[in-house]
């Protein structure tokens, strides 16, 4: 019998399990990360088959999802929308293949293995091949119709493509928010002084809800169907040959779908998708393992809240909970003025982490986390770590009583005033001179897309600002051999090579040079187009606000940042010095010809014989328009060695042309992709 203390740990478990339920499923505003509630989940389970009398019809174990929020109508679902059970190590999987073997007697049993997207799960319903209804998992029997949301997305057909649809079918699936759209509306959100969504999850989960679909429409919400529920008229003997259909109906399925015969092959294909876990166009947390046969599903059927015969191998989670030790802020090498969090080690997908950003003081306001708050950190991609926000429950009294943080007034490094311009919701230090900011221009100064100084990284530029050799960009052009053979490491073979790769960047025509400037605002592709324009330095300067905003591509809020770095003396001081020193003032104004004129390019991957600023600037000298992201705008992909999958795959379900290196030659030559 369990003691009075296992009864009240099992009683604490349930209430706290319900409640994040109830914050996840309904409010969509959890409170703990993934992984925790499994935790405690897991932990309740235990307790429950250790004392079988603590068991009860009523746990949350035995249940799915949450009641629905009462917002939209209730619809009872044709066949229980059930959840699945959790695997976190490959032994938890070979003990459920074992269990299904005995059950099964030994027969030979085949495996569909897919992604498990972390999405909003979703039951979309057609009858007779017409689209009828769409309903959320809810408790798992009940669920909310939110037929007129879904009916908005994309990639959600009308009718089913096929001559004879069943009289009545239930695809399973999950809603998701694309990962690259889910960023980019988040920067959109920072630039407007608005807060950031946690994660995609979320966000979904919130479009979803809007009462009015033409909000849920805005957002680019997306379908992949992995189930079935009710089916009438359709015979599929095999899980596979049901996505199979599904595919061939037009109901969109994942593609990197799986069917094996072993353990082996399954583990291989775990292993795989955990070291490639971004590169699909979703957030995925784990693989979903199904046994393939219908009938030996049927014949393994379910528990009181998932199937015998599926089970999801979850991946180490991507948010985690640690503590907030302090804040501080960094000064980049535009001046802009980034706040970052720094909080006790915690290992987040497989990387320990200690600093994240906070973006702006807009941000850092509105996530209103404290030096000792308990705080959420989440790292998605190769994106920039960065705080969720606090757990609010979790917050200490001495800090809720010390009141939020404040934003510094002056710069950390040198004490100048830190300025915020009107309308945006960047701050910058006001001096040019920084030595934060000094540090951060030599190390972009030297880089690849800039001057393309050899041998002049960061950590050698830490050493020159260090000793005093460089104090301004200039210097960079005054540094002599014996200065440098003085320094700790340097032989006169390293010092023979700067020297070189110094000397050589003096003839990187003004496009180059207008990169290195750190000037706000003025990225490759505007610089170049400025270069071409006005041909230069010196017509650049002279030029006006207006004269610099009616160039296409690049508008007035660009034009007037250009235009304060050159009003500014220190600016005015070092373009004199960089030209006595010998450095390039002009580019090439010829245009190759207007080939490409109405042609948008991206380019994704690597080409042998273009790095990316060339194959940009080549499309540009055609009358081309270079992007970095696809649309309905984009005229042709061009994909090098490693491309990024969410490009390719937005092309592929745009309809949008793709092509090789060869083949983007010809177009640069000829203007047709034939």
């Amino acid at each position: 019998m369990a003691d009075a203390q296992t009864r009240r740990r099992v009683e604490t478990l349930r209430v706290e399990i319900e409640a994040h339920r109830y914050r996840y499923y309904v409010l969509s505003d959890p409170s703990v990360t993934d992984a925790e509630f499994d935790v405690l989940l897991r932990e309740l389970q235990e307790l429950e088959a250790q004392h079988p009398e603590l068991d009860h019809p009523d746990s949350p174990t035995h249940k799915v999802g949450a009641p629905p929020a009462g917002a939209f109508g209730e619809v009872r679902h044709r066949q229980p929308m059930l959840s699945l059970d959790n695997a976190f190590s490959f032994d938890e999987l070979k003990r459920w293949a074992e269990r299904n073997e005995r059950m099964l007697e030994g027969a030979r049993i085949r495996y569909t293995c897919e992604l498990k997207i972390d999405g909003v799960a979703i039951s979309v319903t057609y009858v007779n091949g017409r689209f009828e209804q769409a309903v959320t998992r809810g408790d798992g029997r009940t669920g909310e119709n939110v037929t007129n949301n879904v009916r908005t997305i994309a990639n959600v057909p009308d009718y089913l493509a096929v001559e004879d649809p069943p009289a009545l079918l239930e695809a399973r699936g999950e809603v998701f928010f694309p990962v690259a759209e889910f960023e980019q509306m988040n920067q959109d959100r920072e630039d407007a002084g608005e807060a950031r969504f946690a994660n995609p999850r979320n966000a979904a989960s919130g479009a979803l809800r809007q009462k009015d679909p033409q909000k849920t429409a805005k957002r680019p919400l997306r379908l992949i169907c992995h189930g079935a529920g009710a089916v009438q008229g359709l015979d599929a003997r095999t899980h596979g040959a049901f996505l199979e259909w599904l595919g061939r109906a037009e109901l969109p399925v994942a593609e990197q779908t799986r069917t094996f015969d072993a353990l082996d092959e399954i583990r291989d294909f775990i292993e795989y998708w955990r070291a490639h876990r971004h590169d699909p166009i979703y957030e995925l947390d784990g693989v979903v393992v199904k046994i393939d046969d219908v009938g030996m599903q049927r014949r393994l059927g379910n528990t009181s809240h998932g199937p015998r015969w599926a089970i999801a191998f979850k991946y180490p989670p991507e948010e985690q909970q640690t503590k907030l030790i302090d804040i501080f802020v960094n000064v980049g090498r535009t001046g802009k003025v980034t706040p970052f969090a720094s909080f006790e080690p915690v290992l987040v997908a497989g990387s320990t982490l200690q600093l994240a950003t906070l973006h702006n003081e807009d941000q850092a306001r509105m996530k209103d986390v404290r030096p000792g708050d308990t705080i959420i950190v989440r790292k998605a991609g190769d994106v920039i770590p960065e705080v969720v926000g606090p757990v609010l429950p979790l917050r200490p009294e001495e800090v809720e009583k010390a009141g939020p943080w404040q934003f510094p007034k002056t710069c950390p490094f040198c004490g100048s005033p830190i300025e915020r311009l009107e309308g945006e919701a960047a701050s910058f230090c006001t001096n040019i001179d920084c030595p934060n900011r000094l540090l951060e221009s030599l190390a972009h100064f030297a880089s690849r897309g800039a001057m393309d100084i050899e041998g002049l990284g960061y950590e050698t530029a830490k050493l020159l600002r260090d000793t005093g050799l460089v104090d301004n960009l200039a210097d960079i052009y005054r540094l002599t051999a014996a200065g440098l053979l003085a320094l700790e490491g340097f032989a006169e073979r390293k010092v023979e090579m700067l020297l070189s790769g110094i000397e050589a960047s003096k003839q990187q025509p003004l496009e180059r040079l207008l990169i290195a400037l750190n000037i706000r605002m003025i990225g490759g592709t505007v610089a170049r187009i400025i270069a071409r324009h006005f041909g230069t330095m010196d017509a650049i300067r002279a030029a006006t606000v207006e004269d610099v905003a009616n160039i296409s591509g690049v508008g007035p809020t660009r034009a007037a940042a250009l235009r304060s770095f050159l009003d500014n003396p220190s600016s005015q001081g070092l373009l004199d010095d960089l030209a006595s020193l010998g450095l390039r003032m002009d580019t090439e104004t010829t245009r190759v010809g207007d080939g490409l004129a109405g042609w948008t390019v991206v380019v994704t991957g690597n080409l042998e014989g273009f790095t990316r600023d060339e194959a940009k600037q080549a499309i540009e000298d055609r009358g081309g328009k270079a992007t970095g992201s696809v649309s309905k705008k984009t005229s042709v992909v061009v994909v090098g060695a490693d491309p990024g999958t969410a490009k390719i795959t937005k092309a592929e379900e745009l309809g949008v042309a793709m092509t090789d290196e060869s083949g983007f030659v010809r177009l640069l030559e000829s203007g047709t992709l034939s």
